[in-house]
């Protein structure tokens, strides 16, 4: 064993360190294209190798080598529902990969989607939590994405998964039209976001209201990444007895990172403090799914910029898999 292999961390959860990566090349869930080409750049990279040089075992998938590409056809008639845009295409391709997701989860094996919007994880969290029901969810993002179909003011739905997840999407268009297959998953007690710093008025009450684990950027300022962390799994997972999903947008890190993203906003993290969420997940063992999203190289202004974001998601998994410094 070498040195480094002597501070792996055993996976509480997976079964024989094993993982599926699942790419979904989808952007229904927001108008700018380009998001959907994120997962193909990442593999390009060299993701597979890179999770495999860690000492995981990539398993299943469509081709049996632990990698599942999947595929989202776009309805013909996708007229918005209240003030939801592309609510079928979005509702399709989030339960395709719900059923997948599941699939994997309760194979044993860790489930890693690569993305493609954020709107996937209404997909990709269910499919964990059918298979871990009491599992917790860190979510790594400028932006809530709490938002309902009645308080979006866009209706990107990129902007909603995580109020369909803990069932505060109640409306008719929800109960009675395209995305009754969505059955809430997650308690406000075992969410908690760290990286905020862009809130919609709703989502403010929301969290209030809730009493949801918030961490803004001003929280990171003020006590630091490493205390963050803490404080936010002492919140959702205070005895460590809890599987964890972890599902990162690229935009929680400062644009400077990762320029090449949808929504960027100014003063977020740095590079080595999401490096350190992600390791300090990976120090617990409890990861069971990893959602990586929001990678979109059609607007990257250079081929830099675009490898820049790239190599940034990359780093974030590998920590979170148990890459270490030393």
């Amino acid at each position: 064993m070498s040195y480094a292999e002597n501070f792996l961390v055993k996976p509480k959860f997976i079964k024989n360190k094993e993982i599926t990566v699942i790419a979904a090349p989808f952007s229904g869930g927001q108008p700018r294209g380009g998001v959907e080409d994120g997962p193909d750049h990442l593999l390009k990279a060299g993701l597979l190798n890179q999770v495999r040089n860690l000492g995981w075992k990539t398993v299943g998938g469509s081709t049996d080598t632990g990698l599942t590409v999947m595929s989202f056809t776009k309805p013909p008639n996708d007229t918005d529902v209240g003030k939801m845009k592309q609510p079928r295409y979005v509702s399709n391709a989030t339960q395709t990969l719900y059923k997948e997701t599941a699939k994997v989860s309760k194979s044993g094996a860790l489930s890693l989607l690569i993305g493609g919007d954020h709107s996937l994880a209404i997909g990709s969290v269910s499919g964990v939590f059918e298979a871990h029901p009491d599992a917790c969810l860190l979510w790594i993002d400028a932006h809530a994405d709490l938002n309902t179909p009645e308080t979006t003011e866009s209706g990107n739905l990129h902007g909603c998964p995580v109020s369909f997840l803990l069932g505060l999407a109640k409306s008719a268009e929800m109960e009675d039209s395209v995305f009754r297959w969505v059955k809430p998953c997650l308690a406000t007690g075992r969410l908690a976001y760290i990286g905020l710093r862009d809130l919609d008025a709703g989502e403010r009450a929301f969290i209030r209201e809730y009493n949801i684990a918030a961490y803004t950027m001003h929280h990171v300022d003020k006590f630091g990444i490493g205390r963050v962390v803490e404080m936010a799994l002492d919140r959702i997972n205070p005895d460590k007895a809890r599987p964890i999903h972890l599902s990162f947008d690229v935009d929680a890190l400062d644009p400077i990172y990762t320029p090449a993203t949808g929504t960027p906003v100014r003063g977020g993290l740095t590079l080595r403090e999401g490096c350190y969420i992600c390791e300090a997940v990976a120090e617990t063992g409890a990861l069971v799914g990893m959602d990586l999203v929001e990678t979109n190289p059609a607007l990257g202004s250079t081929d830099q910029a675009i490898q820049e974001t790239v190599s940034a998601g990359l780093s974030l998994v590998r920590c979170a898999l148990g890459e270490t410094l030393l």
